[in-house]
């Protein structure tokens, strides 16, 4: 393509397409996170003990309860196994006897709050280009490789190092996730939410329930957040203390990546709110619990 400016024709470069790979790239907290949790891995080289690193070692009498769960591939499914009946049957017991009933009235108040104001922020980053280079580099794409390098990359630096913490935390995360999305795919599946891309722009963003194009293309709550915040929320609690920026970063990646699921109009600010809820409290309150337990 060619221009004419003060009489000389000057010929207009064209951009090349972004290759996939050079994407990846831009994504500069896929590689940050990355490269610090193999970092951890690497820079620990500790001896095999269930303890934190730097941290007394664990005596005989915690090593024998850790048997009680196993945290190792090979255990990996039925841990998720018995976290499902924390979630929907302990939990909800424990709700059912008075327990617990002040932070979840809590959530569901701000939730609450939020879906009735989706309709009026919604349409906000439905129209605005201001996200456009922020969207293409938080894609959903580049969002899940993010949120799943993450642990691969501590587990196979704990491997290399012979950190058997590193590979317990790693495994610990992928629990999560897996807790999570489980979690993710029944509030989904019973809501059928419309997400924001998804509604024409004279539709009522009010009106969203029930209306998603198929039963398993829900919104509610957001994928992305739930998961981003459960792998997030076991590096805080797992290496938190020794590192303190770990939650800074673990955190602020994961409400990154909550941010791009409302910039890209992909959910609601409601959506990526419970989805950052419940990711923190299934890590919280059913997967590292157990853990401690078995820890302990």
């Amino acid at each position: 393509m060619e221009v004419r400016s003060s009489g000389r024709v000057v010929p207009l470069r064209q951009s090349a397409p972004e290759r996939p790979l050079l994407m990846l790239f831009r994504f500069p907290a896929v590689l940050t996170l990355a490269v610090c949790l193999v970092q951890i891995g690497y820079g620990q080289n500790t001896p095999i003990s269930n303890s934190p690193p730097g941290e007394p070692q664990a005596n005989a009498t915690a090593g024998s309860a850790d048997l009680d769960r196993s945290i190792s591939l090979k255990s990996l499914i039925p841990n998720i196994l018995e976290d499902q009946k924390q979630i929907y049957w302990t939990f909800p017991g424990q709700l059912a006897h008075g327990k617990h009933w002040v932070p979840v009235a809590g959530v569901l108040a701000v939730t609450a709050v939020l879906v009735a104001a989706d309709q009026f922020d919604a349409p906000y980053f439905r129209h605005s280009s201001t996200y456009n280079g922020f969207n293409r580099a938080f894609s959903g794409t580049n969002a899940s490789l993010g949120i799943y390098l993450a642990p691969l990359a501590l587990y196979g630096g704990g491997l290399i190092a012979k950190d058997s913490y590193a590979q317990k935390t790693a495994l610990l995360a992928g629990e999560a996730v897996a807790d999570s999305e489980i979690l993710d795919g029944l509030l989904k599946l019973s809501t059928r939410r419309a997400r924001p891309s998804s509604i024409s722009p004279d539709r009522n963003f009010a009106d969203t329930w029930f209306d998603s194009k198929t039963i398993t293309d829900g919104g509610f709550p957001s994928g992305h957040t739930i998961a981003a915040f459960s792998v997030a929320t076991v590096f805080s609690e797992r290496y938190g203390r020794r590192h303190r920026w770990v939650p800074y970063v673990a955190y602020g990646l994961a409400g990154t990546i909550g941010f791009s699921r409302m910039s890209l109009s992909a959910h609601f600010p409601s959506d990526v709110f419970l989805g950052a809820v419940l990711g923190y409290a299934v890590s919280h309150f059913a997967v590292l619990h157990s853990s401690r337990r078995a820890e302990d």
